[in-house]
């Protein structure tokens, strides 16, 4: 690729040739020399260890002097302690209740954490006669007078003795509930040990003698409630039943037994009666028609009536008698003979006798099957006349049973509230009332301080101040290290040509290099703007003095701002990229190409920016590494995984096409004046090159000109 084309034309005169601009790589502005760091440290250890050592003195004997506190604690478990024997009869049917909520264990803290309960446990254990819980008892001292003058703290003289008592209190008390669990901690201090195990125990009697008198509150307040409700349910009850008395009496709606009206039992009764009455007929009827039929018929008359009959018995007895003298006399006598004749009529005469007692008994159930009519059509009669007595008082009776409703209604809830009211007086009365928690660890006496924790303390204030005074050596060091130096008359000028990089010039000499910031930083925009358009960007020299390093520099540190951006050396000349990374021996493209390093080992960082560059590299260069396939494959690969990848090819004539040019942004450094002729001209053929667009940047007059996109020139 001949990119030099232009020089074999004439071109304007230039200046004298300028010697490349160098980085400096030490003692850059911002830049971060560990060494320097640790070498101060070392030097200046005086003023940490002095410090360390006078707070580690002062921290021990601040715990040594302070006035240790002992710490005792007892322990309650909330939890439901009524039994089936002491519940309610309402609530005897429940086996278990629900458990308590973390919110009910959070209020039972907050009970023991009550006004009333501290007022209880300082009287009870004359806390207020202490001075660890009074000061003013033994006089406030003047450090304490002295911040409540100046406003820190509260003024104890202008506390009331209670106001002192319970601050000091609420001081040294901790209460708190045992996560995942129903136990209460109560946590006292004191500086008298067995104070503390005292109050910590008082503290959980009285939350229990609390709980206890809070249910028995509550038992006294309903039977006070249950008994006046009472009272007016006695005189409701009573109205009501007199309600239903007077309006039975004036409907005629009397009760009779099994608590039925009168008119229902009678019609009930009659009912009954009427139902006999017709049995007793067809009975009757019946037992007629079986004796007539017999006595027709002729034969024997065998019916338990006539058979269970005296007189007939007594007929049946002298025809049995009689038939067996016939039998008898029959055996030696004949028809004829006069005792045969006697014997045959008598028994015929008891035949006729029998048959006339059966043709009255017969008559007998005829008149009482007519009996039974007359008292069937009576009781019919009657039963129709209640009826039509009933279907009148229906709608009475409908009244009445709501009035006996209403009366009932009351009477119900006067018994219920009655049999509350003698279980509420009776828990009060015998103080049975069980409390919902009880202690399962009571507080105990214990020597050793729970504060101070001396051994903690001065860890700590030791280990903070030898932070604290090598953080401050370590913050003087770096504000020395990036604060600006003045330029001596003699010595060259540096100018912050690039962010982050100091280039140092020759006084006399123009400067190669880059153009003016503004026209860089437009430059950067544009190509952001580009996107993939402009993912790869080539950097090229029209002289061997164009710097086209420090230009691909100062781009790519713009650009890195808002995009991911890598920086390739393909000039294979200076060295400067190199020089302006983290690690300046860091194998390049040259080491690359020959095998001596692995693609992940060739990039590195910029110092002053995110800019990753990858450096001209430790093996001697030669032109024809850059025809290798492995740096286009490596040029292919920075381009997938980076925004932007920029090329500084220099100002070698030998790039191949293909590497340079092939989907790129060209950037032509020249620190000529190009005419605008020799300008087309050369633009022209960097497009046929295959570039997308070209950007012409003369150093000499610090003008850029992104024109391919001013002009409409593109590659397909």
């Amino acid at each position: 690729m001949r990119l030099k084309f232009w020089q074999s034309e004439p071109a304007p005169a230039q200046p004298a040739p300028a010697r490349v601009a160098t980085v400096e790589p030490r003692g850059v502005a911002g830049d971060l020399d560990l060494r320097a760091i640790w070498q101060a440290l070392l030097n200046r250890k005086a003023w940490i260890l002095i410090p360390t050592v006078i707070a580690a003195a002062l921290s021990f004997a601040a715990v040594n002097v302070i006035t240790p506190r002992y710490k005792s604690e007892a322990k309650i478990l909330f939890e439901g302690r009524e039994n089936v024997f002491l519940r309610p009869t309402a609530d005897q049917t429940q086996q278990d209740r629900s458990a308590p909520d973390p919110e009910a264990i959070t209020s039972q803290v907050q009970l023991l954490l009550s006004r009333d309960l501290a007022r209880d446990i300082i009287k009870k254990n004359k806390l207020a006669e202490r001075p660890e819980f009074d000061p003013m008892l033994q006089g406030i001292s003047p450090l304490k007078a002295l911040l409540a003058m100046v406003g820190i703290g509260r003024d104890p003289m202008k506390m009331t003795a209670e106001e002192r008592v319970l601050d000091a209190y609420y001081d040294r008390l901790a209460v708190y509930a045992v996560d995942k669990s129903r136990v209460i901690v109560v946590e006292f201090q004191s500086r008298d040990p067995d104070l503390a195990a005292q109050v910590a125990n008082s503290i959980a009697d009285g939350y229990l003698v609390l709980q206890r008198a809070a249910k028995q509150d509550q038992y006294r307040s309903a039977g006070q409630w249950l008994s006046g409700e009472i009272d007016g349910l006695r005189k409701k009850v009573a109205d009501a039943d007199a309600r239903v008395e007077e309006f039975r009496t004036k409907a005629g709606l009397f009760v009779g037994t099994n608590n039925t009206t009168l008119s229902n039992q009678q019609m009930g009764e009659i009912n009954t009666q009427l139902n006999n009455a017709r049995a007793q007929k067809s009975d009757a009827e019946a037992k007629s028609h079986l004796i007539r039929d017999m006595l027709q018929a002729g034969g024997p008359i065998e019916v338990s009536d006539i058979l269970n009959s005296e007189l007939l018995r007594r007929l049946n007895e002298q025809r049995v008698t009689l038939r067996a003298q016939l039998a008898e006399q029959s055996a030696t006598l004949l028809d004829g003979h006069p005792r045969i004749k006697e014997l045959k009529a008598q028994i015929n005469d008891l035949d006729r006798q029998i048959r006339d007692e059966a043709s009255k008994v017969a008559r007998s159930f005829e008149n009482d099957a007519k009996i039974a009519g007359a008292r069937v059509t009576s009781l019919s009669a009657s039963l129709d006349q209640l009826k039509t007595q009933a279907g009148t008082s229906n709608g009475q009776d409908v009244q009445l049973r709501a009035l006996e409703r209403e009366a009932k209604a009351q009477r119900d809830l006067l018994e219920s509230y009655l049999a509350k009211y003698r279980e509420a007086t009776t828990r009060e009365n015998i103080d049975a009332v069980p409390s919902d928690a009880r202690i399962i660890s009571r507080g105990i006496v214990t020597n050793t301080p729970a504060y101070p924790k001396k051994v903690p303390i001065v860890v700590i204030a030791t280990l903070a101040t030898f932070m604290l005074a090598t953080g401050l050596v370590v913050t003087g060091e770096l504000l020395k290290m990036t604060a600006p130096r003045p330029a001596s008359p003699s010595e060259p000028i540096m100018r912050d040509r690039a962010p982050g990089l100091r280039v140092r010039e020759p006084r006399p000499e123009p400067a190669a290099g880059v153009g003016s910031d503004a026209e860089l930083e437009r430059l950067a925009e544009h190509f952001i703007a580009a996107g993939e358009r402009a993912r790869k960007i080539t950097v090229i020299g029209a002289e061997a003095a164009a710097g086209t390093s420090l230009t691909a520099l100062a781009l790519a540190r713009l650009m890195s701002r808002k995009a991911n951006v890598v920086l390739v050396d393909l000039s294979l000349e200076s060295g400067a990229l190199s020089a302006a990374t983290l690690d300046p021996g860091a194998p390049g493209v040259s080491d690359l190409v020959s095998g001596a390093a692995t693609f992940g080992q060739i990039i590195t960082r910029d110092k002053m920016s995110r800019v990753q560059i990858v450096g001209a590299g430790q093996v001697k260069p030669e032109s024809a590494m850059l025809k290798s396939p492995r740096l286009a494959m490596a040029i292919d690969a920075l381009t997938q995984v980076y925004d932007h990848v920029i090329l500084d090819a220099g100002s070698i004539d030998d790039l191949p096409e293909e590497l340079a040019a092939s989907n790129a942004q060209a950037v032509l450094v020249t620190r000529s004046m190009f005419d605008t002729a020799t300008r087309a001209a050369v633009e022209s053929e960097l497009i046929k090159a295959g570039f997308r667009s070209v950007a012409v940047l003369d150093t000499a007059n610090d003008n850029v000109r992104p024109d391919a996109e001013d002009q409409g020139r593109a590659v397909a």
